[in-house]
């Protein structure tokens, strides 16, 4: 897959617009692909952590016998935690894992689907994976110049091992179901998992 190096620059520009300045930044390099930096703003009582160079070149439909270097969907991942109730920091590397998948591993994230790291998201966390939720929430999508298809910004849902257990067998919209009956906050990074018996 061909990368466009303007489209972090724009994703960036994205972000800035609605999150304000990061107030940190890191950067991760996996074999045979760009650049991923994850970014962190910090917005009333909230953090969000935002990747950037995901979008740099299309997601590849694995079934293809050869990948469209300029068509295909284009995604950045967001995640927002309550702040101040765990150390959640140790979330960078996981998110550029995260998103360097479509490249390393050939997967397509969309809404519905899931990502597991094998390992907690941060040092103590419940979470080892997580729900990949609907775009157009805090982030607008951005629309590139045709034939490039607009980058959308994916969050994402810290699950518990059981909940991802769950979300396998019943689907995405069962454990959204749950976490509302339950009251569930999805954002709390220190929040117990979701009864799922019955």
């Amino acid at each position: 897959m061909s990368a466009d190096a303007s489209v972090p620059a724009l994703v960036e520009e994205r972000l800035r617009a609605a999150f304000g300045e990061p107030d940190a930044r890191a950067a991760v390099t996996f074999l045979g692909t760009e650049r991923i930096e994850v970014l962190r703003f910090r917005e009333a009582g909230t953090v969000r952590y935002a990747t950037v160079g995901m979008a740099a070149a299309p997601m590849a439909d694995p079934t293809a016998v050869r990948a469209d270097p300029v068509r295909g969907p284009r995604a950045e991942l967001l995640l927002t935690l309550r702040e101040g109730r765990a150390g959640t920091d140790g979330v960078l590397r996981p998110l550029a894992v995260f998103a360097a998948s479509p490249v390393v591993e050939g997967v397509v994230v969309a809404p519905g689907g899931s990502l597991d790291l094998g390992e907690p998201l941060w040092l103590g966390a419940p979470f080892t994976s997580v729900l990949v939720g609907e775009a157009g929430g805090d982030v607008p999508d951005l629309v590139l110049p045709p034939p490039l298809d607009p980058v959308r910004f994916l969050p994402l849902l810290p699950m518990t091992p059981h909940e991802a257990a769950w979300k396998r067998a019943r689907g995405a919209a069962a454990l959204l179901d749950r976490w509302r009956a339950a009251g569930t906050d999805p954002r709390d990074p220190g929040r117990p998992g979701v009864p799922l018996s019955g």
